[in-house]
């Protein structure tokens, strides 16, 4: 049996967990997935908001293998993002949200004076460190179809319609004007948008 933790983070904003159904499909699915398990977890029974919890936005930081090993709970504060550097990895594999996040950190090393850092694999477009991204060309909304770990926030506006998927290389960028970086925690209504020569 394997000891690796992985983990969701859920917004909790006035007392409410977001997109909670998005994070349960995630995580019965990573837990099938890695470890065989196919009994259902419902978050909503497992998860009680302590009374410390006000109605800021907070974040609820849940780690499990085959049980939960802890769950905490942070006060949000939003990133300021002004420049995003490009960095490349060919092998790169964050396809469960795993505690271990050695690898992107290393590439978030990389980043020079950037804010943040936009990860190139085979030369396809994956996400941000943080955050999957989206890019617009003045009309529409693309997201990469090579994402290292597709997100609930993305799954939830593939849904809603707001985004498309597309496959996105490196030699695509100069054909979007805009970059949105999003996740779990910075709702599209709030996701920065930057232009697309931010990307360095």
């Amino acid at each position: 049996m394997s000891h690796t933790l992985c983990f969701e983070t859920i917004c909790v904003e006035n007392r409410q967990l977001k997109n909670l159904s998005y994070h349960e499909a995630r995580l019965n699915r990573t837990r099938r997935e890695l470890w065989g398990y196919q009994d259902h977890w419902s978050l909503a029974e497992l998860i009680e908001i302590p009374d410390s919890i006000e109605n800021e936005m907070y974040k609820c930081r849940l780690a499990f293998n085959e049980e939960i090993d802890n769950i905490k709970w942070e006060p949000y504060n939003r990133r300021t993002i002004r420049e995003i550097q490009r960095v490349y990895h060919e092998s790169i594999d964050y396809s469960f949200k795993y505690e271990d996040r050695t690898e992107l950190n290393t590439l978030f090393a990389q980043r020079n004076d950037a804010d943040e850092i936009l990860i190139i694999k085979k030369g396809m477009v994956t996400d941000s460190l943080y955050c999957n991204v989206a890019f617009s060309d003045g009309e529409q909304w693309f997201t990469p179809s090579t994402p290292l770990l597709p997100g609930t926030q993305r799954a939830f506006l593939l849904d809603s319609g707001i985004i498309q998927e597309a496959e996105i290389s490196e030699a695509d960028l100069p054909k979007f004007r805009w970059i949105k970086l999003f996740n779990a925690m910075v709702s599209w209504e709030n996701a920065p948008e930057l232009a697309i020569d931010t990307i360095a």
